[in-house]
């Protein structure tokens, strides 16, 4: 018999260079399908979708690094990751080369999402089960919906409010993938320190939407906290270097030792953040989160840390100093372990794929 196909199609880069939540979530869900027997295709494009500029050499030089062979033919490169068969075309080729993709391997299922996901949907849909997958509220991962993908995958129940599905399709809370948490690997060289100092405080992505102004505050009022962000979406590093409390991070995707070396994760988003995969991460550790209460960040730390407004410089300042991190840790990781789930099930439930092709 032969194995039924998913094909994953957006116009990002292919795993397994990752930049966001997104990414991450497609590459661990493809990567399933991998692994219960499922031929899975994943295409996208080295120029970035929202301005064109080249991602070709930082995939390259990505694969490199972690001693994955590739084939480059006609501005496309084939390789595979953990099981996936990964292609990045440019961007101009994209729908070419799905049409392509869809017509040889007659996919049980096509998922796909972000820039230009519409266009991508109702192309796919002619052949196959289409999933748009809502990785957040913005208009841009709504976009999809214009596409009438028969599923919408909704990151969170708040982001399935937000929602509104065209007739004939339905909205399903779909939570992000979630793998184990990490041994401890080692930090990232010239990061070197102790594995974990009490009272320690993590913050990744420190930009102005992801809370950096308050960040700078709780800097400067509990000069005695260690603090350590992790570069996120660009590097803000300047703005932070000359804080003698502040250790900085350039992006990494080894991020265990990270959460274990601290006591406390601040999500201090001023935007309506959908579900933060690092509050689930960081608890899967038993590390405690402060959170903003935009969102989807309230669902996403449940019982599991403290939520406050954003714009109580005071009341984040106390959180940080006062909260009991050792019950609020156990409970966060009594949240985030369930998440680390079979996610196919979910997907047979929502009519997406066969029972028996679940797993």
């Amino acid at each position: 018999m032969t194995a039924p196909t998913a094909v994953f199609a957006w116009r990002r880069t292919p795993p397994p260079l990752l930049i966001g939540g997104a990414e991450v979530s497609q590459q661990l869900l493809a990567e399933e399908f991998a692994r219960a027997g499922w031929r899975v295709v994943y295409l996208g494009s080295h120029e970035a979708p929202w301005n064109g500029s080249a991602q070709v050499g930082h995939l390259r030089a990505h694969l490199q690094a972690h001693g994955i062979e590739w084939e480059e033919a006609g501005e496309e490169l084939r390789y595979r990751w953990n099981g996936v068969s990964c292609r990045a075309v440019t961007q101009d080729r994209l729908e070419k080369t799905l049409r392509e993709v869809l017509s040889e391997v007659r996919p049980a299922l096509v998922v796909t999402s972000q820039e230009g996901a519409a266009d991508i949907a109702a192309l796919a849909r002619r052949t196959s089960r289409v999933a748009g997958w809502l990785h957040s509220v913005s208009a841009n991962s709504h976009g999809v919906l214009h596409g009438r993908p028969h599923v919408a995958l909704a990151t969170s129940k708040f982001v399935a409010g937000r929602a509104q599905t065209p007739a004939g399709a339905q909205t399903v809370v779909f939570y992000p993938p979630f793998a184990p948490a990490e041994g401890n690997p080692s930090l990232p060289t010239g990061l070197a320190g102790p594995d974990h100092a009490p009272g320690g405080v993590l913050m990744v992505n420190p930009i102005p939407a992801k809370g950096s102004v308050l960040l700078h505050q709780l800097i400067h009022r509990l000069p005695g906290r260690r603090f350590t962000l992790v570069e996120g979406w660009w590097d803000t590093a300047r703005e932070f270097t000359g804080y003698p409390n502040v250790r900085w991070v350039p992006r990494t995707y080894a991020m265990g030792s990270l959460y274990s070396g601290s006591d406390l994760l601040l999500v201090p988003s001023q935007v309506e953040d959908a579900f933060p995969r690092v509050i689930v991460e960081a608890g899967l550790h038993s590390v405690a989160t402060v959170g903003s209460s935009r969102g989807g960040i309230p669902e996403a730390v449940g019982e599991g840390g403290v939520i406050l407004d954003p714009d109580d410089v005071d009341a984040w300042v106390k959180a940080v100093e006062s909260a009991d991190r050792t019950s609020l840790g156990a409970k966060a990781r009594t949240r985030a372990v369930p998440l680390v789930r079979p996610c196919l099930p979910e997907l047979a439930a929502a009519g997406l794929i066969p029972a028996a092709a679940a797993g």
